[in-house]
This record gives structure tokens, sequence and C-alpha cells, in this order.
């Protein structure tokens, strides 16, 4: 997905959720997305790349930021807790998350391949499935009686 579709979809979708409303805490070039006051997605320009950061579970997040080139560690964000994610073409344009000079020894390898190789790109459907888990872990902190849904099947999730 190309870095305006990536936004542009996350927010389409995102909007739609119950009792979502969309603040500008640190101005107004950043769009948060909050569920009851707690934010889940944040949309901003990260070196001129349309970017998001979404709450993810630390190992689901370890396992994206190594399969997908477009997922990195949150920026800006708790590194464990947080991913941010870009459409294609980030590698080109030195977004690489984490630490200076990381992902260096892929740069000849483009936005089509992976860091392992394996040539996963981040598509819609991935993207609707981290935007729902994203909005969903910050449901299910809530105190039960302010959760707008149940984070457990919400979107079709079911969780045992």
């Amino acid at each position: 997905m190309d870095p305006d579709s990536v936004l542009t979809f996350a927010h389409d979708q995102a909007i739609q959720y119950p009792s979502v409303e969309i603040e500008h805490p640190f101005g107004p070039e950043y769009n948060v997305y909050k569920v009851r006051g707690k934010m889940f997605l944040m949309a901003f320009d990260l070196r001129g790349v349309p970017s998001l950061n979404l709450k993810i579970d630390p190992l689901d997040g370890e396992v994206l930021c190594d399969a997908y080139e477009e997922i990195t560690p949150g920026y800006h964000m708790s590194k464990k807790h947080w991913i941010t994610v870009a459409g294609a073409g980030t590698a080109e344009d030195g977004i690489e998350g984490g630490t200076e000079g990381e992902g260096a020894e892929n740069e000849d390898e483009g936005a089509e391949g992976s860091r392992d190789g394996s040539g996963n790109v981040l598509d819609a459907e991935l993207l609707h499935d981290l935007v729902l888990e994203s909005y969903c872990l910050v449901v299910a902190k809530l105190p039960k009686k302010d959760r707008p849904v149940d984070p457990k099947t919400f979107g079709g999730r079911d969780e045992e």
C-alpha cells in the first residue's frame, strides 16, 4: 500500500468504531484517534512519509516488525507496545524505525521485500486487523462499565 492509502484506509476504518474521537493534543499535524479518552491510533508525517502509530501486543509487534518492512517499532512511543506503519517506500526514504542505520544491510532490497527476504508487503487486510486490534486492546483496558463494545468479540474477533 502506498503511504497515503495507509492513512486513508486507517482513518475510514477507525472513525466507524463506537466512541471514537479525533483530537490534536500534539498540534494540528497529528491526528490522534481516541476511544473514551484513550489513544489507539495516531496519524502523522514522518520525514515526509504519511505514517501511523498503533497499539500492539508486544509479541505480535516483534513478529510484525521482523516480517514487514513497512512496520517498525513505535516512533516516539513505547517500542514494546506500539508500532509505526507506513506504506511501501519507507526503506528508500530512510525510515527504518529504531536506531539510526538499522536495516542498512537491506538497502538494495527496496519496498517489495521484507527485512528477512520473505517478500511480505502490507495489504489492506493486515492494516484492517492492526487497526481493529489496536482499538480492542485499548477498549479491553477500560473499566467494563466504560467499554463501548466487547473487545473479545467486536469486529468478528473471537478470543477464548
